[in-house]
């Protein structure tokens, strides 16, 4: 099975997300806006082990303040347009305690927290539509207090296999 862990924002900053997405972004059916913690992983791993080491990981991570201040872009590696997160010490720490203690793949790229709006856009498209977003005043702020592992559907949507809550006291 196909598993993946994410960061689902509050419902204001998922409108705005999705306010692009509808037009710029071929998955937005698929998945709600989220800020990917671990990339899409097979396993035979069974998963009441993956979810123990989850919750292990939640409870050794504290709820974070998440800020959103900017629209970025991924060129020239491709054309992805996305609402860029503050790399904090304590996004980075879950980010690599996912990555070492789960099954996968190492991260292709280095970690780039982000909420993608748009993505496999044509180089014009791509230039046109982020030309203007840049110029977008972002500002938002939230308290991060869960993650979720999600596992995809035949039909290649997303959905909620289980939701950790971060902090000992969870």
């Amino acid at each position: 099975m196909k598993y993946g862990i994410v960061i689902f924002p509050s419902k204001s900053l998922q409108d705005l997300a999705n306010s692009y997405r509808k037009r710029y972004d071929p998955h937005y059916a698929l998945i709600p806006p989220h800020l990917t913690l671990k990339a899409a992983f097979e396993t035979d791993m069974d998963v009441n082990s993956i979810t123990e080491k989850l919750e292990a990981i939640a409870k050794k991570n504290e709820p974070f303040t998440l800020n959103i201040r900017k629209v970025s872009s991924f060129q020239p590696i491709n054309n992805t347009i996305y609402l860029k997160a503050e790399k904090t010490p304590q996004l980075e720490n879950i980010y690599e305690d996912l990555y070492a203690s789960l099954p996968g793949d190492p991260p292709e790229h280095p970690f780039v927290p982000h909420i993608t709006i748009g993505q496999n856009l044509s180089n014009d498209e791509h230039s046109d539509v982020y030309g203007q977003l840049r110029m977008l005043g972002v500002e938002h702020e939230e308290i991060i207090d869960r993650f979720h592992l999600l596992y995809q559907l035949d039909n290649g949507s997303w959905t909620v296999y289980e939701t950790f809550r971060l902090g000992k006291e969870a």
